[in-house]
C-alpha cells in the first residue's frame, strides 16, 4: 500500500553549480557506515586492444553504491585460563620440603551468569529485542532455531530475571537517586493484566508507573510494576523528592508529600474537545464555553511550539509576556 512506482530513487550528487557538490540522501545514509569494495577487473588476456593488440590503460572507473545486510550471527566464545607450575620445584624439591609446588593461574573474568552458556551480549540482545523492538520470546525462540540454535523462552526469561536481579538493579538504583535529585519530575500510571501472577486473576487490572524527569534535565525514565493504583505507591517511589510533580490531575498524587503539584493541559484540552464532539450545530458549537476553552488552549499550544528553541530562562519570560495573559482570559 505504501509503494509509489513514480518514486524516485533518492541521487548520490546533486550538482546546484558546475565543481559544487551537494550532498544527497544517499551519501548522508552511507556516510559513516564501513565500506566493502568489491572490484571488477578483466583479465590480462581481456586487457588487451582487440584492433591492435596493445596493453589497455584504466581509463576510469563506474562506482554503484548498494547497502548490505549482514544478519545477526552467533558463535560460540571458549574461555580458555592456562594454569601454571613450576617444573623446577616440582623436579627437584623446593627450599621448604612441607611447601607445595608454586602454581599461578592466569585471571579470567567471571561469567555473568554461572554454570550458563549465557554471555553480557547475549543478554543484552535478548534484552533489547524485547524491550526496545518488541519482540516477545517465544518469537526470538523461533527466530534462533532458524540459526539452529535451540534456547528455550523459559531460559531466555530466567536471564533476563537474573540479570535485572543482579545487575541492573544497581544501576537503576542509581538512576533513581538522580532522579530523586531533580527539580521538576513527571509521572503516569497505566493499567496492564498479569498471567499466572500468584493469588490474582488474569483479568484483574494491575498497574506499571512511570516516573522521568523534565525536558531540559538529564533524562532518566524508571518504570515500577504495583499491582493496584494507590497513591502510597507514588509517595513510597518518590520519598526524598520536592519540586514540582507534572500529572494527569489523578488524585492518587496528591499523597506525596512535599511537592508542587503541576497540572497538564493537554488532558484539559482533551475535555473541551470531548465535549464540542458531543455537540450538534456549528451555532451551538460557536456559543458553548468549551469551544472557548479548546480555543485558548490552543492558543497556548501554539506559543509552546514557538518557545522550544528557547533557553528554559527566555521561555518562562516569554510565558510570562504573552502566555499568562492568555491563561488570566481562561479563568476568567
Amino acid at each position: 500500500m505504501e509503494a509509489d512506482p513514480s518514486a524516485e530513487e533518492p541521487v548520490l550528487e546533486k550538482i546546484r553549480k558546475p565543481g559544487v557538490r551537494r550532498k544527497g540522501n544517499k551519501e548522508i545514509i552511507t556516510a559513516d557506515l564501513p565500506v566493502e569494495v568489491i572490484e571488477y577487473k578483466l583479465s590480462a588476456d581481456e586487457q588487451k586492444c582487440p584492433q591492435c593488440g596493445e596493453l589497455l590503460h584504466e581509463m576510469s572507473k563506474e562506482i554503484r553504491k548498494e547497502l548490505t545486510v549482514v544478519p545477526a550471527k552467533v558463535v560460540v566464545t571458549e574461555h580458555v585460563r592456562y594454569v601454571y607450575a613450576c617444573r623446577n620445584c616440582q623436579k627437584n624439591g623446593s627450599a621448604n620440603e612441607d611447601s607445595a609446588v608454586p602454581v599461578s593461574t592466569a585471571p579470567m573474568p567471571k561469567p555473568v551468569i554461572k554454570n550458563s552458556l549465557a554471555s553480557p551480549s547475549l543478554i543484552s540482545y535478548i534484552m533489547n529485542r524485547k524491550y526496545v523492538e518488541g519482540i516477545p520470546l517465544y518469537r526470538q525462540e523461533q527466530q534462533l532455531d532458524h540459526y539452529g540454535i535451540e534456547i528455550k523462552r523459559q531460559n531466555m526469561a530466567n536471564w533476563i530475571i537474573y540479570s535485572s536481579e543482579h545487575y541492573l538493579r544497581f544501576l537503576y538504583e542509581r538512576m533513581k537517586s538522580h532522579l530523586v535529585a531533580e527539580s521538576v519530575l513527571h509521572a503516569d500510571e497505566t493499567a496492564l493484566q498479569v498471567l499466572q501472577e500468584p493469588g490474582r486473576a488474569a483479568e484483574t487490572k494491575s498497574y506499571m508507573w512511570m516516573y522521568r524527569t523534565g525536558k531540559d534535565q538529564t533524562p532518566i525514565i524508571l518504570y515500577e510494576y504495583q499491582p493496584g493504583r494507590a497513591g502510597e505507591h507514588p509517595k513510597e517511589f518518590l520519598r526524598g523528592f520536592s519540586g514540582y510533580l507534572h500529572v494527569d490531575g489523578y488524585a492518587g498524587y496528591h499523597k506525596v508529600e512535599g511537592v508542587t503539584m503541576v497540572g497538564c493541559w493537554a488532558h484539559a484540552r482533551r475535555k473541551y474537545d470531548e465535549a464540542i464532539k458531543a455537540l450538534s450545530g456549528v451555532e451551538k458549537i460557536q456559543k458553548a464555553h468549551s469551544a472557548k476553552g479548546l480555543e485558548l488552549c490552543n492558543q497556548l499550544f501554539s506559543l509552546e511550539k514557538k518557545f522550544e528553541s528557547l533557553t528554559p530562562i527566555k521561555r518562562g519570560e516569554k510565558r510570562l509576556s504573552e502566555s499568562l495573559p492568555l491563561v488570566d482570559a481562561y479563568f476568567a
